[in-house]
């Protein structure tokens, strides 16, 4: 029988290989390990396939052409991709291409979280992701592209996943923010994208402010 140092000792080595991260993973196995659903490969010998990326070309210049009429006024460019869904998403309905938000297993539409747009063709549903990018970091190994786990994961069919992203540039200024503008566009299909998993730690704000799972409260009082 383990004696208590011991035992503390295997715990610990259990918990450093289990932060180890992850690297490599295909998108399509963990898409179906987390939701039992398939993620399709695009077949350019399929008429619908070719038809569908012939329509999101254009769906693409549409919103392009849309955005740079005004351009995007954010201070960070991190966030403009928000902003570029709703482009996107018009677009894609004026092209015949059915697209809303993506609706989660209790039935309700949810704007957060990965994808932002389920469109249908020929009573087929694909799933597209809105993204930017600057031409200057394109070949970083920055972060670009994440999803978490979650009990409400948009993805209840079995469809292709595919990304629109588009390259953005500083047309100017007004006030605080840059005016972002673009000038180039990207369709991707990700079936195969590989992803890394690093684990974290979190709590929650009972658990930190009530003095009563782990933490000590050692002073506190009002200001007037």
């Amino acid at each position: 029988m383990m004696n208590k140092n011991e035992y503390t000792k295997r715990l610990e080595n259990i918990i450093k290989r289990m932060l180890q991260p992850l690297s490599d993973l295909p998108f399509n196995l963990v898409i179906e390990a987390m939701t039992g659903k398939k993620v399709l490969s695009f077949d350019f010998a399929k008429p619908d396939h070719q038809e569908v990326l012939k329509l999101l070309k254009q769906a693409a210049l549409n919103a392009g052409k849309e955005i740079n009429k005004t351009g995007i006024l954010r201070p960070r460019p991190n966030e403009v991709g928000n902003d570029i869904e709703k482009y996107v998403r018009e677009a894609l309905n004026s092209v015949g291409l059915k697209a809303d938000i993506p609706i989660g297993p209790n039935g309700h539409k949810k704007t957060t979280g990965y994808p932002d747009i389920l469109f249908w063709y020929n009573n087929n549903p694909y799933y597209l992701e809105c993204k930017t990018y600057n031409i200057e970091n394109i070949e970083s190994t920055q972060r670009s592209f994440y999803f978490s786990p979650s009990d409400e994961f948009k993805v209840t069919h079995d469809a292709l996943h595919l990304i629109l992203s588009f390259e953005i540039y500083v047309a100017g200024e007004s006030g605080r923010n840059h005016i972002y503008k673009c000038k180039h566009y990207k369709i991707l299909s990700i079936e195969s994208l590989l992803l890394d998993v690093k684990y974290e730690f979190n709590s929650n704000n009972k658990r930190m402010y009530s003095g009563e799972y782990g933490t000590v409260v050692l002073g506190e009082g009002d200001v007037e």
